[in-house]
């Protein structure tokens, strides 16, 4: 096997961590997060909230939305809430680790209609992560896990909104005229090669550490426990995902594009340990799982979700860390998010969006339903069953990666 081959595997990469250790990692540190707080791992519920606070404070009365009153209150202000500091530690995190591999420089896309692009594709996400209850933590990587049916709903849609998605950025009004551009370490801005500003940047990591430390002190020593905790995973998830590159828009993109399973089944594998993590968690702890409404709302949600990524160019997380990397298009797909969670909050009600899609589905979840272990032995079969839909895939890219290294190896 050759040494590119090598890398085209989850236990490998050719720069920061393997993505395969890194999700597992990240599935086994959710559900750990869940046995503590009693709450999932999830982002997009803040981020309606950091929208209703600026609806708000423009003047409207958001406290009478129904989708305020009964899916995400607001109470408080993002710092009084563990969700809050979840979303503010993971962006830190990100920063954290970026700076100190020498990931940041500020970006520009090559071409202002990314810009576009990157708010459509983020408001779309951001209102079917709503309408479905979560995005690709909370009814996909957290939801999996919780044996809810409708995670599973959900992440068969995103794949077919994604497989939308990429036809879509494949037409040549949407891609525009592109040249293709070299990244290479020593790229403008980057601190690579610049002892200074490596320095610097490193130096500002540290502040960021010590605000964190700071703020996580402080909560632990006013009662306030669960929100040091909050700071703390959100702070180590925020460098995993910087540093393995987590983004589940590409794990899905690179299947109708490439070929490529490497993310997919790193993927495969960080909720095949969520699964029997957060399975463990339920039994010792006596806990209950988290279930959301199955249904239409869920399909049209999850299909909205996997377009809009693809439009993006990043999930949630992937546009986190990658705003936090200096890419700014990242930046707003993630106000873009912002804007379309919103929108969904204000139409619950006003459209009717919950009475017609939401209200009429059942709420199912296999743990309360079959037991335990049968839930778990399902939840497994199913993975299963995913790897090996797209084992196909796996096996052909293999077969054009031999072949193109057998002829360049020919003299």
């Amino acid at each position: 096997m050759s040494q590119f081959q090598s890398y085209d595997t989850m236990y490998r990469t050719r720069v920061g961590l393997a993505p395969g250790p890194v999700f597992a990692l990240l599935g086994v540190l959710s559900a750990v997060y869940f046995a503590i707080t009693g709450t999932v791992w999830a982002v997009t519920g803040e981020f309606t909230r950091l929208g209703g606070h600026v609806v708000e404070g423009l003047g409207a009365d958001v406290h009478a939305w129904q989708y305020y009153q009964e899916v995400t209150t607001l109470n408080g202000a993002p710092i009084d809430r563990t969700d809050g500091w979840i979303v503010i530690a993971m962006l830190a995190g990100s920063l954290i680790a970026a700076l100190y591999a020498g990931d940041f420089r500020l970006r520009l896309p090559p071409q202002k209609r990314r810009f576009a692009q990157a708010l459509a594709g983020g408001i779309i996400a951001g209102f079917g992560a709503r309408l479905a209850y979560g995005c690709n933590l909370a009814a996909m990587f957290t939801g999996i896990p919780q044996f809810s049916l409708h995670a599973w709903i959900f992440t068969a849609a995103t794949a077919l909104g994604t497989l939308a998605g990429v036809k879509l950025i494949k037409q040549r009004w949407w891609r525009g005229p592109t040249r293709p551009v070299p990244v290479y370490l020593g790229a403008p801005g980057s601190a690579a090669g610049n002892p200074k500003k490596k320095a610097a940047h490193r130096s500002v990591a540290s502040i960021v550490i010590l605000g964190l430390v700071a703020a996580a002190l402080a909560y632990a020593a006013t009662g306030r426990g669960m929100l040091s905790v909050a700071i703390v995973f959100g702070a180590v998830f925020g460098i995993l995902i910087q540093r393995g590159q987590i983004c589940f828009t590409a794990a899905f993109r690179d299947l109708w594009v490439t070929r490529k399973t490497k993310l997919n089944d790193a993927l495969i594998l960080g909720l095949a340990a969520a699964v029997i993590t957060t399975w463990l968690v339920l039994q010792i702890g006596g806990m209950d799982p988290l279930t959301k409404p199955a249904g239409i709302g869920t399909v049209i949600g999850g299909l909205l979700f996997g377009l809009g990524i693809i439009m993006a160019g990043a999930c949630e997380t992937g546009m986190m860390y990658r705003a936090m990397e200096g890419q700014t298009a990242a930046v707003v797909a993630f106000v873009g998010n912002i804007i379309g969670a919103t929108v969904l909050a204000y139409g619950w009600d006003t459209w009717g969006i919950y009475a017609t899609l939401v209200a009429p589905s059942p709420s199912f979840n296999f743990y309360q339903a079959w037991g335990p272990w049968p839930a778990l032995i399902i939840s497994l079969v199913l993975l299963g069953i995913w790897a090996g839909a797209v084992r196909p895939l796996r096996r052909s890219r293999q077969e054009r990666v031999r072949t193109s290294t057998e002829t360049e190896l020919v003299p």
